[in-house]
Protein backbone atom coordinates (compact mmCIF):
# COMPACT_ATOMS: atom_id res chain seq x y z
CA UNK A 1 0.00 0.00 0.00
CA UNK A 2 1.28 3.22 -1.10
CA UNK A 3 -0.52 5.23 1.80
CA UNK A 4 1.78 8.21 1.64
CA UNK A 5 1.91 9.05 -1.96
CA UNK A 6 2.18 12.74 -2.57
CA UNK A 7 2.85 13.64 0.56
CA UNK A 8 5.82 15.88 1.33
CA UNK A 9 7.76 15.05 4.86
CA UNK A 10 11.05 16.33 6.59
CA UNK A 11 12.88 14.27 8.35
CA UNK A 12 15.58 16.12 10.75
CA UNK A 13 18.48 14.05 12.05
CA UNK A 14 19.73 14.93 15.48
CA UNK A 15 22.95 13.10 17.30
CA UNK A 16 22.38 10.01 18.57
CA UNK A 17 23.23 6.56 18.20
CA UNK A 18 19.11 6.00 17.14
CA UNK A 19 20.13 7.50 13.89
CA UNK A 20 20.86 4.27 12.34
CA UNK A 21 16.76 3.57 12.92
CA UNK A 22 16.28 6.78 10.66
CA UNK A 23 17.58 5.16 7.61
CA UNK A 24 14.83 2.29 7.85
CA UNK A 25 12.17 4.43 8.50
CA UNK A 26 13.56 6.95 5.98
CA UNK A 27 13.30 3.91 3.61
CA UNK A 28 9.83 2.69 4.98
CA UNK A 29 8.68 6.03 3.85
CA UNK A 30 9.82 6.30 0.46
CA UNK A 31 8.34 3.15 -0.08
CA UNK A 32 4.98 4.28 1.10
CA UNK A 33 4.90 7.04 -1.48
CA UNK A 34 6.44 9.84 0.02
CA UNK A 35 8.66 12.53 -0.83
CA UNK A 36 11.27 12.47 2.04
CA UNK A 37 13.89 15.04 2.50
CA UNK A 38 16.37 14.86 5.39
CA UNK A 39 18.15 17.89 7.21
CA UNK A 40 21.02 16.47 9.04
CA UNK A 41 22.67 18.12 12.26
CA UNK A 42 26.36 18.18 12.64
CA UNK A 43 25.79 15.48 15.72
CA UNK A 44 23.43 14.10 13.66
CA UNK A 45 26.21 13.89 10.64
CA UNK A 46 28.65 11.79 13.33
CA UNK A 47 26.55 8.32 13.76
CA UNK A 48 24.98 8.07 10.12
CA UNK A 49 26.49 10.27 7.30
CA UNK A 50 24.40 11.66 4.53
CA UNK A 51 25.71 9.72 1.60
CA UNK A 52 23.38 7.19 3.04
CA UNK A 53 20.33 9.73 3.72
CA UNK A 54 20.15 10.39 0.22
CA UNK A 55 20.86 7.09 -1.65
CA UNK A 56 17.71 5.93 0.41
CA UNK A 57 15.38 9.21 0.62
CA UNK A 58 16.27 9.91 -3.78
CA UNK A 59 17.11 13.18 -2.65
CA UNK A 60 19.42 16.05 -1.59
CA UNK A 61 20.49 15.97 1.83
CA UNK A 62 20.61 19.49 3.77
CA UNK A 63 22.92 20.10 6.61
CA UNK A 64 24.34 23.70 6.46
CA UNK A 65 21.54 26.87 7.08
CA UNK A 66 23.68 28.82 4.48
CA UNK A 67 23.36 26.02 1.57
CA UNK A 68 24.20 27.66 -1.85
CA UNK A 69 22.57 24.78 -3.43
CA UNK A 70 18.61 26.58 -2.78
CA UNK A 71 18.87 29.28 -5.24
CA UNK A 72 17.32 31.37 -2.65
CA UNK A 73 20.14 30.95 -0.04
CA UNK A 74 16.98 30.15 1.96
CA UNK A 75 16.71 26.29 2.70
CA UNK A 76 15.25 27.15 6.13
CA UNK A 77 12.11 28.44 4.75
CA UNK A 78 11.68 26.96 1.33
CA UNK A 79 11.95 23.24 2.74
CA UNK A 80 8.68 23.51 4.85
CA UNK A 81 7.13 25.17 2.41
CA UNK A 82 4.68 22.86 0.86
CA UNK A 83 5.40 20.19 3.11
CA UNK A 84 2.97 17.72 4.96
CA UNK A 85 5.21 17.06 8.25
CA UNK A 86 8.21 17.64 9.80
CA UNK A 87 9.43 14.75 11.92
CA UNK A 88 12.84 14.92 14.17
CA UNK A 89 13.91 11.60 14.87
CA UNK A 90 16.10 11.49 17.23
CA UNK A 91 15.40 14.12 18.75
CA UNK A 92 17.84 14.69 21.69
CA UNK A 93 17.45 16.03 24.81
CA UNK A 94 19.49 19.82 23.24
CA UNK A 95 17.22 20.00 20.18
CA UNK A 96 13.84 19.60 22.67
CA UNK A 97 15.35 22.31 24.89
CA UNK A 98 15.89 24.66 21.71
CA UNK A 99 12.63 24.02 20.08
CA UNK A 100 10.80 25.15 23.57
CA UNK A 101 12.86 28.29 23.64
CA UNK A 102 12.72 29.02 19.84
CA UNK A 103 16.43 29.05 19.26
CA UNK A 104 17.62 28.68 15.93
CA UNK A 105 20.98 28.16 15.26
CA UNK A 106 21.38 25.46 13.05
CA UNK A 107 19.34 24.81 9.32
CA UNK A 108 16.99 22.09 11.70
CA UNK A 109 16.19 24.72 14.67
CA UNK A 110 15.57 27.73 12.02
CA UNK A 111 13.59 25.62 9.80
CA UNK A 112 11.30 24.27 12.75
CA UNK A 113 10.28 28.15 13.91
CA UNK A 114 9.65 29.11 10.14
CA UNK A 115 7.35 26.02 9.32
CA UNK A 116 3.61 26.09 8.54
CA UNK A 117 3.21 22.72 9.09
CA UNK A 118 2.77 19.91 11.80
CA UNK A 119 6.20 19.33 13.48
CA UNK A 120 6.34 15.89 15.42
CA UNK A 121 9.25 14.86 17.48
CA UNK A 122 10.69 11.49 18.54
CA UNK A 123 12.67 11.84 21.43
CA UNK A 124 15.74 9.16 21.74
CA UNK A 125 18.66 9.81 25.16
CA UNK A 126 19.29 8.20 28.14
CA UNK A 127 17.05 7.52 30.54
CA UNK A 128 18.46 9.94 33.56
CA UNK A 129 18.48 12.79 30.64
CA UNK A 130 14.91 11.82 29.91
CA UNK A 131 13.94 11.85 33.43
CA UNK A 132 15.70 15.06 34.15
CA UNK A 133 13.15 17.84 35.42
CA UNK A 134 14.05 20.25 32.48
CA UNK A 135 13.82 17.58 29.92
CA UNK A 136 9.93 16.84 31.64
CA UNK A 137 8.87 20.57 31.34
CA UNK A 138 10.75 20.66 27.99
CA UNK A 139 8.27 17.83 26.84
CA UNK A 140 5.05 19.34 28.50
CA UNK A 141 6.02 22.42 26.50
CA UNK A 142 6.18 21.14 23.28
CA UNK A 143 2.43 19.35 23.84
CA UNK A 144 0.71 22.84 24.53
CA UNK A 145 2.60 24.28 21.86
CA UNK A 146 0.89 21.73 19.41
CA UNK A 147 3.81 19.59 18.79
CA UNK A 148 2.81 15.69 18.61
CA UNK A 149 5.75 13.69 20.76
CA UNK A 150 5.94 10.05 20.10
CA UNK A 151 7.43 7.84 22.21
CA UNK A 152 9.88 7.22 23.59
CA UNK A 153 9.67 3.22 24.34
CA UNK A 154 11.54 1.41 27.84
CA UNK A 155 14.22 -1.35 27.10
CA UNK A 156 18.01 -1.50 26.71
CA UNK A 157 19.81 1.58 25.63
CA UNK A 158 23.50 2.05 24.46
CA UNK A 159 25.01 3.00 27.26
CA UNK A 160 24.74 -0.07 29.31
CA UNK A 161 21.68 1.39 31.43
CA UNK A 162 17.83 -0.25 30.62
CA UNK A 163 14.78 2.10 31.17
CA UNK A 164 12.68 4.27 29.17
CA UNK A 165 14.36 6.94 26.18
CA UNK A 166 15.09 4.30 23.76
CA UNK A 167 13.66 5.87 20.49
CA UNK A 168 10.32 4.12 19.04
CA UNK A 169 11.11 1.14 16.32
CA UNK A 170 11.00 2.97 12.78
CA UNK A 171 7.66 0.60 12.63
CA UNK A 172 5.93 2.04 14.64
CA UNK A 173 7.49 5.70 13.66
CA UNK A 174 5.84 4.59 10.12
CA UNK A 175 2.64 3.99 11.63
CA UNK A 176 2.03 7.39 13.42
CA UNK A 177 3.18 9.63 10.48
CA UNK A 178 0.51 7.09 8.35
CA UNK A 179 -2.33 7.45 11.05
CA UNK A 180 -1.88 11.40 10.39
CA UNK A 181 -3.08 11.03 7.17
CA UNK A 182 -6.02 9.04 7.59
CA UNK A 183 -9.82 9.89 7.58
CA UNK A 184 -10.65 9.95 10.91
CA UNK A 185 -13.91 7.80 10.41
CA UNK A 186 -14.16 6.54 14.12
CA UNK A 187 -13.37 9.51 16.06
CA UNK A 188 -14.14 9.56 19.45
CA UNK A 189 -14.74 6.01 19.60
CA UNK A 190 -13.33 3.09 21.34
CA UNK A 191 -13.68 -0.52 19.62
CA UNK A 192 -12.42 -3.84 21.48
CA UNK A 193 -11.33 -6.38 18.85
CA UNK A 194 -9.92 -10.26 19.20
CA UNK A 195 -7.18 -11.44 17.18
CA UNK A 196 -5.34 -14.86 16.89
CA UNK A 197 -5.88 -18.26 17.73
CA UNK A 198 -6.81 -19.56 21.40
CA UNK A 199 -5.00 -22.55 22.84
CA UNK A 200 -6.75 -24.69 24.88
CA UNK A 201 -4.50 -26.90 27.45
CA UNK A 202 -4.64 -31.14 26.81
CA UNK A 203 -1.66 -31.15 29.34
CA UNK A 204 1.15 -28.45 30.16
CA UNK A 205 2.69 -28.88 27.29
CA UNK A 206 -0.33 -29.92 24.42
CA UNK A 207 -2.86 -28.32 23.53
CA UNK A 208 -5.71 -27.69 21.22
CA UNK A 209 -5.48 -24.63 18.42
CA UNK A 210 -5.43 -23.35 14.88
CA UNK A 211 -4.04 -21.90 11.97
CA UNK A 212 -4.75 -19.40 12.47
CA UNK A 213 -2.14 -16.51 12.49
CA UNK A 214 -3.82 -12.96 13.58
CA UNK A 215 -2.96 -10.84 10.58
CA UNK A 216 -6.26 -9.94 10.12
CA UNK A 217 -7.08 -8.81 13.50
CA UNK A 218 -3.65 -6.84 13.79
CA UNK A 219 -4.31 -5.24 10.48
CA UNK A 220 -8.28 -4.18 11.75
CA UNK A 221 -6.72 -3.28 14.82
CA UNK A 222 -4.23 -1.02 12.69
CA UNK A 223 -6.91 0.25 10.28
CA UNK A 224 -9.19 1.15 13.64
CA UNK A 225 -6.08 3.31 15.35
CA UNK A 226 -5.70 5.37 12.00
CA UNK A 227 -9.29 6.34 11.38
CA UNK A 228 -8.72 8.03 14.93
CA UNK A 229 -10.52 5.88 17.28
CA UNK A 230 -10.13 7.30 20.82
CA UNK A 231 -9.03 3.73 22.14
CA UNK A 232 -8.46 0.59 20.50
CA UNK A 233 -7.80 -2.53 22.93
CA UNK A 234 -6.86 -5.68 21.07
CA UNK A 235 -7.62 -8.96 23.26
CA UNK A 236 -5.11 -11.49 21.44
CA UNK A 237 -4.63 -15.14 21.15
CA UNK A 238 -1.01 -16.47 20.68
CA UNK A 239 1.11 -14.44 17.57
CA UNK A 240 4.70 -13.53 16.86
CA UNK A 241 3.12 -10.26 15.36
CA UNK A 242 3.69 -6.43 17.25
CA UNK A 243 0.70 -4.20 18.75
CA UNK A 244 0.18 -2.02 15.95
CA UNK A 245 0.96 2.37 17.11
CA UNK A 246 -2.26 3.33 19.33
CA UNK A 247 -3.13 0.07 20.02
CA UNK A 248 -3.57 -1.83 23.73
CA UNK A 249 -3.04 -5.08 23.40
CA UNK A 250 -3.95 -7.64 26.18
CA UNK A 251 -2.85 -11.08 25.66
CA UNK A 252 -4.56 -14.12 26.85
CA UNK A 253 -4.35 -17.75 25.62
CA UNK A 254 -7.75 -20.07 25.99
CA UNK A 255 -10.92 -18.92 25.20
CA UNK A 256 -12.02 -18.17 28.63
CA UNK A 257 -9.03 -16.05 29.27
CA UNK A 258 -10.44 -14.32 26.24
CA UNK A 259 -13.81 -13.92 27.30
CA UNK A 260 -12.87 -12.38 30.74
CA UNK A 261 -10.46 -10.05 29.01
CA UNK A 262 -13.09 -9.08 26.04
CA UNK A 263 -16.04 -8.57 29.00
CA UNK A 264 -12.91 -6.11 31.28
CA UNK A 265 -12.68 -4.07 28.27
CA UNK A 266 -15.93 -3.97 26.92
CA UNK A 267 -17.48 -0.72 29.18
CA UNK A 268 -17.72 2.06 27.02
CA UNK A 269 -16.80 0.12 23.84
CA UNK A 270 -18.83 1.93 20.73
CA UNK A 271 -17.47 -1.09 18.57
CA UNK A 272 -16.67 -4.71 19.17
CA UNK A 273 -15.43 -6.77 16.55
CA UNK A 274 -14.71 -10.25 17.03
CA UNK A 275 -11.75 -11.35 14.41
CA UNK A 276 -10.16 -14.63 16.40
CA UNK A 277 -10.29 -17.95 15.64
CA UNK A 278 -11.63 -19.04 19.08
CA UNK A 279 -11.70 -22.58 19.56
CA UNK A 280 -15.38 -24.34 20.13
CA UNK A 281 -14.45 -26.54 22.07
CA UNK A 282 -12.00 -27.45 25.16
CA UNK A 283 -10.80 -30.42 26.93
CA UNK A 284 -12.98 -30.79 30.17
CA UNK A 285 -10.09 -31.29 32.36
CA UNK A 286 -6.20 -30.70 31.43
CA UNK A 287 -3.94 -33.55 32.65
CA UNK A 288 -2.34 -31.26 35.34
CA UNK A 289 1.03 -33.36 34.33
CA UNK A 290 2.68 -34.27 31.19
CA UNK A 291 0.55 -36.79 29.24
CA UNK A 292 3.14 -39.66 29.00
CA UNK A 293 2.92 -42.18 25.50
CA UNK A 294 1.72 -45.76 25.95
CA UNK A 295 1.33 -46.70 22.39
CA UNK A 296 -2.64 -46.87 23.45
CA UNK A 297 -5.30 -44.49 22.13
CA UNK A 298 -6.12 -41.58 23.99
CA UNK A 299 -9.44 -40.31 24.63
CA UNK A 300 -10.69 -36.57 25.24
CA UNK A 301 -13.68 -35.38 26.37
CA UNK A 302 -14.25 -31.72 24.92
CA UNK A 303 -16.25 -29.56 26.94
CA UNK A 304 -18.27 -25.87 24.77
CA UNK A 305 -16.29 -22.75 24.93
CA UNK A 306 -18.78 -19.70 25.52
CA UNK A 307 -19.46 -17.86 22.19
CA UNK A 308 -18.26 -14.64 22.82
CA UNK A 309 -19.43 -12.65 19.97
CA UNK A 310 -23.05 -14.18 20.76
CA UNK A 311 -22.90 -12.95 24.50
CA UNK A 312 -21.55 -9.21 23.73
CA UNK A 313 -23.93 -9.17 21.18
CA UNK A 314 -26.58 -10.09 23.34
CA UNK A 315 -26.14 -7.47 25.94
CA UNK A 316 -28.64 -4.76 26.82
CA UNK A 317 -25.82 -2.33 26.15
CA UNK A 318 -24.22 -3.84 23.65
CA UNK A 319 -21.98 -2.21 21.28
CA UNK A 320 -21.91 -2.08 17.37
CA UNK A 321 -20.85 -5.72 16.68
CA UNK A 322 -19.24 -7.05 13.74
CA UNK A 323 -18.82 -10.99 13.69
CA UNK A 324 -16.27 -12.86 11.44
CA UNK A 325 -17.52 -16.09 9.64
CA UNK A 326 -14.18 -18.71 8.41
CA UNK A 327 -16.37 -21.57 5.68
CA UNK A 328 -14.72 -23.78 3.71
CA UNK A 329 -17.95 -24.42 1.62
CA UNK A 330 -21.28 -22.66 1.12
CA UNK A 331 -20.49 -19.47 2.35
CA UNK A 332 -23.42 -17.21 1.71
CA UNK A 333 -25.48 -19.48 3.49
CA UNK A 334 -23.56 -20.17 6.77
CA UNK A 335 -22.16 -16.46 7.00
CA UNK A 336 -25.50 -15.17 6.10
CA UNK A 337 -27.26 -17.73 8.57
CA UNK A 338 -24.67 -16.52 11.55
CA UNK A 339 -25.42 -13.13 10.92
CA UNK A 340 -29.13 -13.68 11.48
CA UNK A 341 -28.78 -15.67 14.74
CA UNK A 342 -26.73 -13.47 16.48
CA UNK A 343 -28.31 -9.96 15.26
CA UNK A 344 -25.34 -8.74 13.91
CA UNK A 345 -24.92 -5.49 12.15
CA UNK A 346 -21.84 -6.52 10.10
CA UNK A 347 -20.47 -9.93 9.14
CA UNK A 348 -17.41 -10.54 7.42
CA UNK A 349 -17.08 -14.20 5.65
CA UNK A 350 -14.56 -15.78 3.99
CA UNK A 351 -13.71 -19.25 2.58
CA UNK A 352 -10.60 -20.85 4.74
CA UNK A 353 -9.06 -21.53 1.96
CA UNK A 354 -8.86 -17.63 0.70
CA UNK A 355 -7.51 -16.60 3.55
CA UNK A 356 -6.44 -18.34 6.84
CA UNK A 357 -3.04 -17.57 8.07
CA UNK A 358 -2.00 -15.65 4.50
CA UNK A 359 -1.30 -12.49 3.41
CA UNK A 360 -3.78 -11.48 1.70
CA UNK A 361 -7.77 -11.80 1.78
CA UNK A 362 -10.71 -12.44 -0.25
CA UNK A 363 -14.15 -11.27 1.53
CA UNK A 364 -17.85 -10.86 1.80
CA UNK A 365 -19.16 -8.18 3.89
CA UNK A 366 -23.08 -9.40 5.13
CA UNK A 367 -25.33 -6.76 6.27
CA UNK A 368 -29.08 -5.88 6.50
CA UNK A 369 -28.78 -4.07 3.04
CA UNK A 370 -26.93 -7.71 1.50
CA UNK A 371 -23.84 -8.90 0.47
CA UNK A 372 -20.86 -6.44 -0.46
CA UNK A 373 -17.98 -8.92 -2.19
CA UNK A 374 -14.17 -6.80 -1.53
CA UNK A 375 -11.79 -7.91 -4.28
CA UNK A 376 -8.60 -10.19 -2.96
CA UNK A 377 -5.83 -7.75 -1.50
CA UNK A 378 -2.99 -7.80 1.23
CA UNK A 379 -5.33 -7.89 4.88
CA UNK A 380 -4.24 -4.41 5.56
CA UNK A 381 -6.25 -2.73 2.28
CA UNK A 382 -9.21 -5.43 3.04
CA UNK A 383 -8.78 -3.63 6.72
CA UNK A 384 -9.10 -0.32 5.49
CA UNK A 385 -11.91 -1.52 3.62
CA UNK A 386 -14.36 -3.14 6.26
CA UNK A 387 -13.01 -0.03 8.67
CA UNK A 388 -14.64 2.28 5.72
CA UNK A 389 -17.74 0.00 5.82
CA UNK A 390 -18.42 -0.16 9.28
CA UNK A 391 -17.86 3.84 9.88
CA UNK A 392 -20.44 4.13 7.22
CA UNK A 393 -23.10 2.08 9.07
CA UNK A 394 -22.30 3.90 12.51
CA UNK A 395 -22.78 7.02 10.65
CA UNK A 396 -26.32 5.87 9.03
CA UNK A 397 -27.12 4.28 12.45
CA UNK A 398 -26.64 7.64 14.40
CA UNK A 399 -28.70 9.52 11.73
Amino acid sequence: MRELEGRRLVIGVTGGVAAYKTAELVRLLVKAGADVHVVLTEAGARFVGAVTFQALSGNPVWTDLWDARMSNNMAHIDLTRGADAVLIAPASADVLAKLVHGLADDLLTTLCLARDCPLLVAPAMNRQMWEHPATVRNVAQLREDGVTVLGPDAGDQACGEVGMGRMLEPELLFEAVAARFQSKLLAGRKVVLTAGPTFEAIDPVRGITNSSSGKMGYALARACARAGAAEVVLVSGPTGLPAPWGVRRVDVKSALEMRDAVLAALPGADVFIGVAAVADYRPAQPAEHKIKKSGEALALTLAPNPDILAEVAARPDAPFCVGFAAESRELDAYAEGKRRAKKLPLLVGNLVQDGLGGDDNEVILYDDAGRHPLARAPKPAIAQRIVEHLAALLRARKG
